[in-house]
């Protein structure tokens, strides 16, 4: 997936400047963005803060490490199971 050249709080900024009433056609065009870039952005980082921002993505990544810790139990599970019916 391609990275953005525009950081969280950037994007955030950018939204919060059309909520205080810029024009979203203007503030495009001031950042050199799309206004398909802008509703993107808007329908996923609407109404959050920065901090808002920091604690989802450390969320997301929690939820990953434990995703992956899921699916090696998974497999060490599924092993022990097919050993243990094998001897039966």
């Amino acid at each position: 997936m391609k990275k953005s050249k525009f950081t969280e709080q950037q994007i955030v900024a950018i939204l919060k400047e059309v909520e205080l009433g810029a024009r979203v056609g203007e503030t495009c065009r001031k950042h050199g963005i799309s206004d398909a870039t802008y509703y993107k952005w808007k329908a996923a980082y609407a109404g959050m803060e920065v901090s808002q921002l920091k604690q989802m993505r450390d969320l997301q990544t929690e939820n990953a490490r434990l995703k992956k810790m899921y699916a090696e139990l998974a497999l060490v599970h599924n092993a022990l199971q097919d050993v243990v019916s094998r001897k039966l």
